[in-house]
């Protein structure tokens, strides 16, 4: 059924009951599991989000979101391993999270992809928008959306 799986998480509580799920489907079909989370860029200007900072803040800043990025996937990798499952720790760095995930999938040859939603609603969703939306509506592989 499926061969490889991509699980985005982002190391939020709800995000890893979704790995949790994601890892019980490939034991399931004996799948590649394959964990990635995008590490979203340091907004450098006021209108993205961002406070003056020097460059050297900017990259140390960015480096610590990689180290714990990495020690999120490398630890989903981990779980799938000790459920005999063969698996891949990907970090990704874009401020484009959606598109980082499907090209992901792509690259590796996912033929499914596993994430939670958040469930944002109302203004919250309008303004902060939906990562698992994006993912939906241009992902060309089967998306399995967990809440």
């Amino acid at each position: 059924m499926y061969q490889r799986i991509l699980i985005a998480t982002d190391g939020s509580a709800l995000s890893r009951k979704a790995v949790r799920s994601g890892i019980q489907l490939a034991t399931l079909t004996d799948a590649l599991v394959v964990a990635l989370k995008v590490v979203p860029r340091y907004p450098v200007s006021y209108f993205e989000g961002g406070m003056s900072v020097a460059n050297k803040d900017v990259a140390r800043i960015e480096k610590q979101w990689a180290e714990d990025a990495l020690a999120v996937v490398e630890a989903v990798k981990a779980d799938a391993e000790a459920s005999g499952l063969k698996a891949k720790a990907v970090t990704t760095s874009s401020d484009l999270i959606a598109e980082s995930i499907i090209a992901t999938a792509k690259k590796h040859k996912c033929d499914l992809i596993v994430m939670a939603s958040h469930g944002r609603r109302g203004i919250k969703r309008l303004l902060l928008g939906s990562e698992t939306t994006q993912v939906l509506t241009h992902s060309h592989i089967p998306v399995l959306v967990l809440r």
